[in-house]
């Protein structure tokens, strides 16, 4: 397997910067935070738990309160693993083979298109810079070939926080279904849009060959969870899925679980609260790039808690994230971690994450960085 460049990066940076906005998840809780909005049958619920196996399946209520997520599904819809990786991962390994081919958008989640890379012919379909982070659909329709099994897709994006319009996600699916595709769409940071009226369809509430990937960590900023889940109208490829979950995780943490099922019965506060701090940080994000609107573009994104703005100083934004960490301590993701062996990924980006309290010592370090470093130093 290929190194995973974001991971490399953090392994090395993410608990020694004294500022991480670079954080793809939202502020998380404590589990006493997380049990008492929960309601007083939380602990004992935790404390009469049984630290036994799981079903490999995930927990029966767990799935049905998953399961309530979604249009039209049930329970029997539901496949839960560890994380969102383990996900992408097995339903990689279970539908591609070395005679198939796969087509991902770009840029992209990097597993999203390594995990394909090591199975089979992989191309490559831009999110048009210019155009708002729109999927080029000619470029799918051109990518499309004989024994072409797939299209992947993340919606809200990560890194640009790009949605689809409602037309062209429609399209999308149309696409799909005239070639009996299956469209694996990852959407993590659902629920988390600027704008209500352009949150999209989740792909396995209307689609066939839908799969839905999604998962604790980033809209609920429960990361430390572990829990994901896939779903999907066809339960006989989940039951695949599960046959090869047996070779990864087996099953899933119970305390996890009973944490999960908790947080999902009082799922509106918490993502009230989450879309709450977002648009108090986009705030200060809005202020920071304005007073510096000669160094940076910026736009706000449609959803999920990171952006990739570009930096326009002459330094070029690799030097200027490494001086940026070595200096001050503030960690941002550089265009390079994002780089795609299928086709140019668009250069001169960084992503810097919104979803956490205290973004304000990182903007002020990041103030003090470019009031020493650029000050009379043209853009270019």
């Amino acid at each position: 397997m290929r190194d995973f460049a974001l991971e490399v990066h953090f392994s090395r940076w993410e608990f020694n910067a004294r500022h991480h906005m670079t954080a793809s998840d939202i502020e998380s809780m404590t589990l006493g935070e997380l049990t008492q909005m929960a309601g007083p049958a939380a602990r004992e619920q935790l404390d009469s738990l049984w630290l036994g196996y799981t079903e490999t399946w995930g927990a029966p209520d767990l799935r049905e309160a998953i399961a309530a997520t979604y249009d039209g599904l049930s329970a029997s819809n539901i496949l839960c693993f560890a994380g969102a990786e383990e996900g992408i991962y097995a339903a990689m390994r279970v539908m591609l083979t070395p005679d198939d081919h796969a087509i991902v958008s770009v840029p992209n989640y990097q597993a999203a298109e390594t995990v394909p890379l090591g199975l089979c012919a992989v191309t490559g379909v831009p999110l048009l810079e210019d155009e708002n982070w729109r999927l080029d659909l000619d470029a799918v329709r051109a990518a499309i070939r004989p024994n072409t099994k797939l299209i992947s897709v993340n919606l809200p994006n990560n890194p640009t926080g790009a949605l689809m319009p409602q037309d062209d996600f429609a399209e999308l699916v149309e696409i799909c279904r005239a070639h009996n595709l299956y469209l694996f769409s990852d959407e993590v940071y659902r629920l988390l849009e600027r704008d209500e009226s352009k949150r999209l369809p989740q792909a396995a509430e209307i689609y066939e060959k839908g799969i839905s990937l999604n998962v604790m960590s980033k809209a609920y900023g429960l990361p430390g969870l572990r829990i994901g889940w896939i779903a999907s109208p066809d339960t006989a490829l989940l039951l695949k899925f599960e046959r090869y979950k047996h070779y990864l995780s087996i099953c899933n943490s119970a305390p996890s679980e009973r944490l999960a099922v908790l947080a999902l019965s009082v799922s509106d506060r918490i993502l009230e609260r989450n879309r709450a701090l977002i648009a108090e940080n986009l705030e200060k994000m809005d202020a920071f790039f304005a007073d510096h609107a000669d160094l940076f573009d910026w736009t706000r994104p449609d959803g999920g808690c990171v952006a990739y703005p570009r930096y326009r100083g002459a330094d070029g934004v690799e030097a200027f994230c490494r001086d940026l960490v070595e200096e001050q301590g503030v960690l941002l993701l550089p265009a390079s971690v994002y780089h795609s062996e299928l086709m140019d990924a668009p250069a001169g980006r960084f992503r810097i994450g919104f979803g956490r309290r205290g973004i304000d010592a990182g903007l002020t370090a990041m103030r003090a960085f470019l009031e020493r470093r650029h000050n009379g130093v043209a853009a270019e």
